[in-house]
């Protein structure tokens, strides 16, 4: 007879024998170093891109500061709320120049929320091609037409908005300012064009930006420019930060119409006064003073990448996520595996995650590792795809 369970082995079973397979891991993390049983690795896997995260005397100086509730047994809407999380809102929107902000539990929760609060089936959203997953499933969610233009590519993202706009009440443009795969960035003034000719909403997810780029690490909105044309900025608490949680701010129109519409928030219990408190701390205190970390963050990174098209590498973007485009996922698992044995801990990144034949290793770059440190990572990976 067969089990109720037999779908699924036999699916994980592919999944082992496509190197697919997904598995978790128990880890020790010190700085910018991983510990495992007697060995240390230098994390090249982490979003901590100002090494905030693992920073012992930051979180001393934060535990000083006062006693917060370390749960909130309730949403936003009912008891969950408080005046760290109004303080924290107001912050936000202050430093954007925008109406309001609204906190939300994770970068997943927010683009979902996003997305399936805003979008109906009479609308359609604009999105690139390489957008993160949380942006494709809120957009599903909602079942509004989605319209996917060629990645990076705005004559394309025209031409369906030429085409299609006309035909739908309301119109999203969503695009991510850094790309979390290849480590590329968006033009945000081009979007901002489109959107302005084609009478759409603008939406861009800030994420591995926040923190990292601009004058005081707003994001690419703040490098290029163009905070003020953006309608909805979205970001996390969770990658340069170093704490737990995302934001948007925007329009307080948005901003309400969210308060009432975006299920995520009002369906989950609040993240604790504590992380709240955190993430403010650090945004006031720690964020404006990392302005030369920030930019030997990217130093570092485009001096990695000139060395990996030294070696005959291919490598994409111009961030601090430098992509080593591999191909097989056997040939990611090989090169990881290399790498592990040396000292570095980088994890392959597959298909599905990524598209097929176009699995790599993805080096998180964080403020604190030098370009010594890293230097002999494209000659490694040169040896293992060499004998593949």
């Amino acid at each position: 007879m067969k089990s109720n369970f037999d779908t699924y082995k036999k699916e994980l079973e592919n999944l082992r024998c496509n190197a697919c397979e997904r598995k978790l891991n128990s880890l020790k993390k010190d700085g910018k170093y991983i510990l495992e049983e007697s060995k240390r690795y230098l994390n090249l896997s982490s979003n901590d891109y100002l090494g905030i995260a693992e920073d012992k005397d930051i979180r001393k100086r934060f535990y000083r500061i006062g006693d917060f509730s370390l749960g909130s047994s309730s949403s936003r809407l009912l008891t969950g709320s408080s005046s760290v999380y109004a303080k924290l809102e107001c912050l936000l929107a202050s430093l954007y120049g925008k109406d309001k902000a609204l906190i939300f539990n994770s970068g997943y929760h927010a683009n979902i929320g996003i997305m399936s609060g805003l979008l109906t089936k009479k609308d359609a959203v604009f999105c690139d091609k390489l957008n993160h997953a949380s942006i494709l499933d809120g957009i599903r969610l909602s079942e509004a037409k989605m319209f996917r233009y060629k990645h990076l590519d705005y004559e394309h993202l025209e031409e369906l908005l030429q085409k299609h706009r006309n035909e739908y009440e309301n119109a999203i443009i969503v695009s991510e300012s850094v790309f979390s795969m290849d480590g590329d960035i968006a033009d945000l003034n081009r979007l901002i064009e489109l959107k302005k000719k084609y009478n759409a909403i603008l939406v861009v997810d800030e994420a591995h930006a926040f923190g990292v780029f601009g004058e005081i690490g707003l994001g690419i909105a703040e490098q290029q420019g163009c905070i003020k044309d953006i309608d909805l900025i979205v970001a996390t608490f969770g990658k340069a930060v170093g704490s737990v949680g995302a934001f948007c701010t925007g329009n307080d129109v948005l901003i309400n119409y969210l308060i009432n519409k975006s299920r995520p928030l009002i369906f989950s219990t609040a993240l604790p006064d504590v992380n709240i408190a955190f993430s403010y701390c650090i945004i006031t205190e720690i964020l404006p003073n990392l302005k030369s970390q920030r930019q030997q963050l990217l130093l570092t990174a485009q001096k990695l990448r000139e060395k990996l098209i030294q070696a005959g590498l291919e490598t994409r973007g111009g961030s601090h996520i430098v992509p080593v485009i591999l191909g097989e996922n056997e040939i990611a698992l090989n090169v990881s595996r290399e790498l592990i044995k040396q000292g570095y801990y980088l994890l392959p990144i597959r298909h599905p995650t990524v598209a097929k034949g176009s699995s790599r290793i993805r080096i998180s770059l964080r403020a604190d590792i030098s370009y010594d440190e890293i230097e002999q990572i494209p000659n490694l990976i040169k040896k293992v795809v060499e004998i593949s």
